[in-house]
């Protein structure tokens, strides 16, 4: 009976250390891929950009009357506007979460396009008449109207849609990763199940 009793307690202490030995590998394991997700995510977070050339030939008129509108005083330019635009993502403001225990990578937000306009400005035919003459005012307007013009440039052109292409590229690097550790990625709350999934996500 007391053999009995020393081969119960053997079997618990083996199945017991067992269960713990095995555990805490899993979990090692499981720790050790939470670790390398959150360094694939810092390698990527980086600034993706892309970068276009626009010009732009701008005519800006302005006229004033005086002497009880009897005098129309007008001043006018020819503006050729030259400008660098770059359509930018910052990537290390992505905010994620990591959920060990479902294994699962839940991209909660990815930031909006960041455009940046750096135009150069030539003027030509500036003509002005001594009771309306260019102020730091019409120049402001002339800068206002021109990016303007040229958001809807922009915004016509494939600037835009390269830029997100990029950062799909980019995004799919998670799901390569998630997906050979045997983990999910989500985002919104829709799995992503294949590299085509992130071609359809909203940004």
């Amino acid at each position: 009976m007391r053999k009995l009793l020393y081969v119960l307690i053997l079997v618990m202490v083996v199945m017991f250390g067992y269960r713990y030995i095995f555990n805490d590998k899993d979990k090692t394991i499981l720790q050790e891929n939470s670790a390398l997700i959150q360094e694939q995510i810092r390698n990527v977070s980086k600034l993706v950009v892309t970068e276009g050339h626009f010009s732009q030939v701008f005519t800006y008129k302005n006229s004033k009357a005086i002497f009880a509108n009897l005098v129309n005083v007008e001043k006018k330019a020819l503006v050729v506007v030259n400008a660098d635009v770059t359509v930018s993502y910052d990537l290390s403001l992505i905010e994620y979460e990591l959920d060990e225990a479902s294994k699962t990578l839940r991209i909660l937000s990815i930031p909006k396009e960041e455009i940046n306009i750096s135009p150069d400005f030539e003027y030509y035919d500036i003509t002005a008449d001594y009771l309306n003459p260019f102020k730091a005012e019409d120049y402001n307007k002339i800068k206002d109207k021109v990016r303007a013009q040229l958001m809807k440039k922009i915004e016509a052109s494939n600037l835009k849609s390269n830029a997100e292409n990029r950062l799909i590229s980019e995004l799919s690097k998670f799901y390569i990763l998630t997906s050979s550790l045997g983990w999910t990625l989500q985002y919104e709350g829709n799995n992503i199940k294949s590299s085509d999934d992130l071609q359809n996500i909203k940004l």
